[in-house]
């Protein structure tokens, strides 16, 4: 008999959507047995999902599989670099920008199936000021909204790039100097809203900041945005929700495995959406093949087509979800109330008990 292959299960009970309980439901369900030992456990506090995956890959665990939004897949997946332990996803964020560009489901149902049935793919990630990001990195404008979303409690992510879209107007430009290391080191000075780093392509929620960024290629892709006026923000919003945002003449690219950024004054950064405070000094690289994880062999931004039947997917399985929890809130409430007359009933006999013995003593 094939010995079994360990898989741990992390979730984040507040995370992005609901539902966590129906997703460990399906887990139960439909996660092969016959190829996986699994064990299901909770994080409790910022950063338990590193300990666990830590601890996970030191005792030789096959699979951590993070459920949950980008936060919690930077968190799992950070402890999982260069181990022979593989990072999985179950997606329920708000954003899920890897597993979207890693075209993994994001209805539990098929994401379960990917687990089952898919084989460990190497990944590249990134590090910004020894920050591992995954998906994407920055400096400017997004990171200052991630530091305000963070202090805030909000959660959101089209609010999130809605936020973007609408301080950019208001938002001071910084200048930066920008050395790319290669062959011939360059020096070039820009006055930009904010720089993006990208591994994969997009922030998440379908919004393709870097439609060509690839996760296998050794390479991230540099996007520097310069400011843009109210009258260019309908255009912008458009481009980077059909993938052409790298067409827009507001935005320069180019690709390299290491950077260094320099800014007049200390200020946020953000790492897969989660902000940071740092020094003048920023420095962005890229380390190839250095994760593996359960995922389908391509990645990248899905033709029109596949990415609206998802979408439709995505929409009935949400409502499935939030029927079921409906039906289970109500069935819940129907037990409580059966209880509640089970106890008044007893009281009454009870009563009526002592009303008979009284009267039999008065006799």
């Amino acid at each position: 008999m094939q010995e079994l292959k360990r898989i741990v299960f992390v979730v984040n009970p507040i995370s992005g959507t609901s539902g966590k309980k129906m997703i460990l439901k399906q887990i139960e369900k439909l996660i092969d047995k016959d190829k996986y030992a699994y064990d299901i456990v909770e994080t409790q506090y910022a950063g338990h999902a590193t300990d666990i995956a830590r601890g996970a890959a030191n005792r030789g665990v096959d699979v951590v599989c993070a459920i949950g939004g980008d936060g919690t897949v930077n968190e799992t997946a950070r402890a999982l670099v260069h181990t022979n332990t593989s990072l999985a996803i179950i997606p329920c964020g708000s954003g899920n920008g890897l597993a979207r560009h890693l075209h993994i489901p994001m209805d539990a149902i098929r994401a379960i199936k990917v687990i089952n049935e898919a084989e460990p793919q190497l990944m590249d990630y990134g590090l910004i000021n020894l920050h591992p990001f995954f998906c994407t990195c920055g400096v400017g404008l997004d990171a200052f909204i991630s530091q305000k979303f963070a202090e805030a409690g909000k959660r959101g992510f089209l609010t999130y790039v809605e936020n973007i879209l609408q301080n950019a107007l208001t938002y001071n430009p910084e200048t930066y100097e920008i050395e790319v290391e290669n062959e011939e080191s360059e020096k070039q000075v820009y006055n930009a809203l904010m720089i993006t780093c990208a591994n994969a392509s997009q922030w998440g929620n379908n919004a393709f900041i870097a439609p060509q960024a690839s996760v296998r290629d050794g390479l991230m892709d540099v996007n520097i945005i310069e400011p843009f006026t109210l009258l260019e923000v309908p255009q912008l919003s458009l481009q980077l929700m059909n993938g052409t945002i790298d067409k827009s003449g507001r935005i320069k690219t180019f690709r390299c495995k290491n950077l260094h950024i320099k800014r007049s004054k200390p200020g946020a950064i953000h790492f897969d959406g989660d902000p940071a405070e740092t020094g003048e000094n920023i420095e962005v690289s890229l380390i190839k093949n250095g994760l593996s994880c359960i995922c389908p062999k391509d990645e990248g931004i899905m033709d029109v087509g596949e990415t609206i039947q998802n979408q439709v997917v995505e929409y009935f399985n949400d409502m499935y979800v939030r029927s079921q929890e409906i039906q289970e809130n109500i069935q819940n409430q129907n037990r409580r109330i059966i209880q509640l007359n089970k106890d008044i009933v007893n009281r009454l006999a009870r009563i009526g008990k002592k009303d008979k013995s009284s009267e039999k003593n008065e006799e």
